[in-house]
């Protein structure tokens, strides 16, 4: 067997060195190099395109992408003539025409190359055919740009996320960032009043085809909002830049009755950018699992019950319109004011159905049910922005403003027919009907002020201020089914209203110089923060009793940032930065849901903010075929926030509830990397490992827990003849520890293709979690009961998606004798 194993070693090492060497025997030797950076100030322009095309077809032979540091290297190319262009956006593009490699000239140095800004503030652009790159490899932030995601065609945004990595979604749409909750979730920069700010149904609102990048920082610096435990992820929608008059149209059906539509607009000359944006969603997700309860030592002898057995079935249809359209307008050279509307209308369904059996310690039946849960919700919301930017002959310096406002309502009307038909064994027909009706209405304010002050050779002071006022009322009704006289009557246990209004005010102030390869930034974010909240309960007679309640507390805000530039494209940062993590509205009503008849759930109104503090050690690296990015990092979180599950009071039934418990510390160690190591295949991957460490709290029954957890995905990316790509991921999320419990081990597996049909028609089919295996299990261990939790996230799901885009990318200005010569666009220049 060793021998064996031996001979298949060196088979296999003998086979790799026969591929390399006939490979590279098929391959050009000629190389081409250079550096990129800005005419005004001589900074590098990282992630600029370097793309070589073939002088005579036209057609695209390479494309490389520009470093941290600018530089970029085009390797293995053959002989010929060649020309040579450089792009960025909001530069002009920088030609090079008739570049060759020949026998006596394999090397071409380009040296410097200074990029100039775009004539009259137009965003260049180059036409290209090589794929578009999919991620932008930064030390503080990384961009993934997901409008070429072929497995989230025709999802939602919630899909879309599953597939960026670093980025986790649950079984109810909330997100995590490397494992850990508490995410700051923006749309286009800004927090979103779409269903209240419920992150989850944002999420579900938004069509993955109107979602151009996700932007995700996870240790942002002073600069940014001080929310969010463990980072800030925002989702930037598609706002078509291109010149002239374009437009695109994608239409998805899937099966179980999903379909999505997405269409988008633009004009763009050297004065304005106009810009529409319309989805739609009719998204139909099913579900099911179970919730079994073991009573191992129940609270009062006297109850009989042993174990509570309830299987579920659900069908939630999501429908919603989301509108986003602005203008860009240039007053002068270096001033654009801009305005941007995003509007939001959506109705959901949901219909789930339960078998309860309560049993005795030898499995008899006590007592029996089925339940039946209907919820009907809509709800709507608009948000306007108006935003200045002013730009001054001083390179750098810039002034913006930012006002804006949103606004937003929703209602939902649940009833409950709970059907009794056995109790100890005997057949009966009792119903229990209860309905609920809940109303809310909110109200966001917003207004920001940049100001960027360029100091010395490479120095720079950022300062700002913000304010941000946030409103929300809501009203709950309960009635109840009378077996006496069939009537509805009023339930003031299950009623309430709940108002909360919470401020935030903040000045920053961030100061960043570079001395040779060593650069550093200092700064200092003030926020003075307070949260009114007003209970009003009913009391026996029906009369509502208000109860108010306030949170404010005014924190610094630290952030450091250190970065050393090494040789061969190395680049070390280490950094720090104080956040916090604040409760929102629905974590503090007390409003209790009892959709979940042995599980209610309920919020905590006196919850305190997570005070979090992060360090990272981050290490880049960009090679000619693939970059990598790895991060140690340590965050300390007190006052963590978790959900806490009681003990079953003598109905077997348990409350959970948000709760501040000591603190928790997670560290690890996180691996991002881009292969492009064939031209017809490019892969990204991901790898989390992480520590997990919550300390005990004897008032709650929780003791100190701690688990190693690690979680990987793997995009592959096909690019192969007659038009035609493909793409497969995977992903595996290792066990969980978490307060009271483990969260179980999952996977999921997921496949698109793409053909386009031409240049402006396009395919795409895929099928999302192929073999049905994310479901979201858990256990929660307490003192007197054994809680196992399993439901499928939405099975096997497929889509086909039709794409068309239509519109030229630039105007046809006259030409002169100078440009018909060069071939050039008056958007190009050569160097």
């Amino acid at each position: 067997m060793r021998h064996f194993t031996t001979k298949v070693l060196l088979f296999a090492l003998a086979f790799c060195i026969i591929t390399v060497k006939i490979f590279a025997q098929n391959t050009g030797e000629g190389k081409i190099s250079g550096k990129i950076i800005e005419a005004e100030t001589n900074q590098a322009v990282p992630f600029a395109a370097a793309i070589l095309l073939d002088k005579r077809t036209k057609a695209t032979v390479k494309i490389a992408q520009t470093d941290a540091d600018g530089n970029f290297i085009l390797t293995n190319l053959p002989k010929g003539i060649y020309t040579f262009k450089a792009s960025y956006v909001g530069f002009q593009t920088m030609v090079r025409d008739s570049v060759s490699i020949s026998e006596a000239v394999k090397t071409v140095d380009f040296g410097t190359i200074k990029m100039k800004p775009a004539k009259g503030n137009l965003l260049s652009e180059v036409k290209v055919t090589a794929p578009k790159t999919t991620m932008q490899l930064g030390i503080d932030k990384k961009v993934f740009s997901v409008d070429q995601s072929l497995v989230s065609e025709g999802g939602s945004a919630s899909d879309l996320l599953q597939n960026v990595p670093s980025v986790q979604t649950d079984i109810e749409g909330n997100v995590s960032l490397r494992g850990s909750a508490g995410v700051r979730v923006l749309i286009d920069g800004k927090p979103s009043l779409i269903a209240g700010g419920n992150v989850a149904q944002i999420l579900q609102s938004i069509p993955a085809s109107s979602i151009e990048s996700v932007e995700l920082i996870t240790n942002p610096s002073a600069k940014y909002d001080a929310e969010g435990q463990s980072g800030i992820i925002n989702i930037v929608l598609k706002k078509n830049k291109k010149l002239g008059f374009n437009g695109s149209l994608a239409l998805s059906a899937g099966n179980r009755d999903n379909y999505n539509a997405n269409t988008s607009l633009s004009f763009q000359n050297s004065k304005i950018n106009l810009y529409g944006n319309y989805g739609y969603r009719y998204g139909n997700r099913i579900g099911g699992g179970y919730n079994n309860i073991d009573y191992i030592n129940p609270i009062n002898p006297s109850i009989p019950t042993g174990f509570a057995d309830q299987l579920s079935n659900s069908n939630d249809l999501n429908k919603s319109h989301n509108l986003k359209a602005g203008i860009d307008y240039y007053l002068a050279e270096k001033s654009v004011v801009s305005f941007s509307t995003g509007f939001n209308l959506r109705n959901e369904d949901e219909n789930e159905f339960l078998n309860i059996d309560k049993l005795g310690a030898t499995k008899n039946p006590l007592e029996l049910s089925r339940r039946r849960n209907v919820e009907n919700g809509d709800g709507k919301s608009v948000d306007l922005n108006l935003d200045f930017s002013q730009k001054f002959k001083k390179p750098k310096e810039e002034l913006t403003i930012n006002l804006g406002f949103s606004q937003g309502d929703n209602d939902s009307f649940q009833i409950y027919n709970t059907n009794i038909y056995n109790t100890n064994g005997t057949t009966v027909n009792n119903l229990e009907v209860q309905q609920t009706d809940r109303s809310s209405f909110n109200r966001n304010h917003n207004a920001q002020l940049d100001y960027t002050l360029p100091v010395g050779k490479s120095g720079k002071i950022e300062a700002g201020l913000r304010s941000q006022v946030r409103i929300s009322e809501s009203s709950t009704y309960a009635d109840e089914l009378s077996p006496v006289n069939g009537q509805f009557n009023f339930n003031y246990a299950l009623s309430n209203e709940f108002n909360n209004k919470d401020q935030v005010h903040a000045a920053y102030v961030n100061y960043q110089n570079q001395i040779n390869n060593f650069g550093y930034q200092v700064g200092l974010r003030a926020e003075d923060a307070a949260l009114d909240t007003r209970l009003g309960a009913y009391d026996i007679n029906s009369n509502l009793n208000y109860i108010p309640g306030r949170v404010a507390y005014t924190r610094i805000y630290p952030s450091v940032f250190l970065t050393q530039k090494l040789k061969g494209d190395h680049q070390l940062q280490l950094s720090y930065s104080r956040r916090v993590n604040r409760p929102r509205g629905w974590d503090t009503n007390p409003f209790l849901d009892v959709s979940n008849p042995l599980n209610y759930r309920q919020g905590n109104v006196n919850l305190l903010p997570e005070d979090v503090h992060a360090f990272e050690f981050s290490h880049s690296k960009f090679w000619k075929k693939f970059s990598l990015i790895s991060s140690v990092y340590m965050r300390q979180t007190n006052d963590v926030i978790q959900r806490i599950r009681t003990e079953p009071d003598a109905n077997g039934i348990t409350i959970t509830t948000p709760q501040n418990l000591t603190r928790s510390i997670n560290s690890g160690l996180e691996l991002i990397g881009k292969f492009d190591l064939f031209k017809s295949w490019n892969f990204t991957a991901n790898v989390n490992l992480y520590q997990s460490k919550i300390k005990g709290v004897p008032a709650f029954g929780i003791v100190e827990n701690s688990g190693f957890s690690y979680n990987t995905n793997l995009t592959n990316n096909f690019v192969l003849p007659y038009g035609v790509t493909l793409q497969l991921r995977g992903e595996y999320r290792s066990r969980e520890v978490m307060a009271q419990g483990i969260r179980r081990a999952m996977y999921g597996v997921d496949a698109g293709a793409k053909y386009d049909l031409n240049k402006k028609t396009s395919l795409s089919l895929n099928v999302r979690d192929i073999f049905a295996s994310r479901k979201w299990e858990m256990q929660t261990i307490g003192s007197t009961s054994i809680v196992d939790f399993s439901r499928l996230f939405g099975g096997t799901q497929a889509n086909l998606t039709f794409s068309y885009r239509f519109g030229k990318t630039d105007f046809s200005f006259k030409k002169t004798k100078k440009s018909d010569e060069q071939g050039s666009r008056p958007d190009e220049e050569s160097f």
